[in-house]
């Protein structure tokens, strides 16, 4: 039996096609090789890059050289540029702006062959420290409003060179989808007085079914109205706008939890997935009601017309399904 779903957030509707269940096996999926041919990532091609903006150099080798544990370039072929000045113009019925921003790779191992899943706890927790630090720093800039932490994996969820890497975007509005997810917290909070994704944590640790894991401090479950098959969110106990605020303790758990989560996806389900973290726009209006959370979206399905032409997502795994399986797989990692 099909059900449709709404979001609680956004208000978008999702057809949950539960008669398939389909397991993570039952998709066809590409097969990737990860070829370090003249890759700019590798540690010894650091040439092919521009200068990076950071590092972690355990073993004080100079910028640009090998000895990097972390490396954050800009991106060779950036959307946005931080150089641009920022301007709006209106043209007839349409208005544009600058391409103002930045747009840079966090390379996350010299390593061409690592996986996120198999890395250590510190060596993840290293990692998110560097992210956060350049979060924070990105919005030094008084005229970006927003900064998107992402990682790609695999090519059909975007990744056009197999080195494992994350991207971090800056740009001087607020986009769509993160506008819509503050516009409808918004609405939450003035109608009931608390935080939407609050009231979420709080129903999934009661029912229980979509949840996958949690600690002290994180909870991984399966949305409502998940969009993808498998789709998960990971969710801190303690309400926070802002991923840039997280202390050492924090950072060490989620690491904990995410080597784990990413392991099923990239070692167990060697599934392509998109690990997209949402957190507020610069303006402090959005304290109270918004929560960050990180959203790790397999790539397992492709957008056909129904989708396109609707906008509404047909996912053929019920996360309660989905949940249950990746809790049976989470105590193997």
């Amino acid at each position: 039996m099909s059900e449709i779903r709404k979001d609680i957030i956004t208000g978008n509707q999702v057809i949950i096609a539960s008669e398939r269940g389909k397991r993570p096996h039952d998709f066809k999926l590409p097969t990737e090789e990860k070829r370090a041919t003249s890759c700019p990532f590798c540690s010894g091609n650091e040439q092919l890059t521009p200068p990076e903006a950071a590092a972690l150099r355990p073993t004080q080798s100079g910028p640009d050289t090998p000895g990097w544990q972390i490396r954050v370039v800009p991106n060779k072929f950036a959307a946005l540029h931080p150089e641009e000045e920022f301007w709006e113009r209106e043209e007839g019925i349409y208005s544009y702006c600058s391409g103002k921003g930045s747009a840079e790779v966090v390379v996350e191992s010299p390593d061409h062959y690592s996986n996120l899943g198999e890395k250590g706890v510190e060596d993840i927790t290293a990692l998110l420290e560097m992210i956060e630090q350049r979060y924070r720093t990105l919005l030094l800039d008084r005229e970006i409003k927003y900064v998107q932490v992402f990682k790609n994996f695999g090519p059909t969820a975007g990744a056009s060179l197999a080195h494992p890497h994350w991207q971090i975007m800056a740009t001087p509005m607020i986009p769509d989808l993160p506008r819509q997810e503050l516009t409808g917290a918004a609405a939450y909070y003035r109608k009931y007085g608390s935080c939407v994704y609050c009231s979420i944590l709080a129903a999934e640790k009661e029912s229980g079914e979509r949840v996958i894991t949690a600690n002290q401090s994180f909870v991984a479950f399966c949305p409502y109205a998940a969009r993808y098959p498998f789709e998960s969110w990971i969710v801190p106990v303690s309400h926070g706008s802002t991923f840039g605020r997280l202390t050492r303790t924090e950072l060490r758990e989620l690491a904990c939890l995410l080597r784990k989560m990413i392991a099923i996806f990239e070692l167990e389900f060697r599934s392509p997935y998109n690990l997209i973290i949402h957190t507020r726009a610069l303006d402090d209006r959005h304290r109270d009601y918004y929560h960050w959370h990180i959203e790790i979206l397999p790539r397992l399905t492709i957008m056909a017309g129904f989708e396109l032409g609707t906008g509404i997502m047909i996912n053929p795994t019920a996360p309660e399904v989905a949940a249950g399986i990746l809790r049976e797989k989470y105590p193997d990692y």
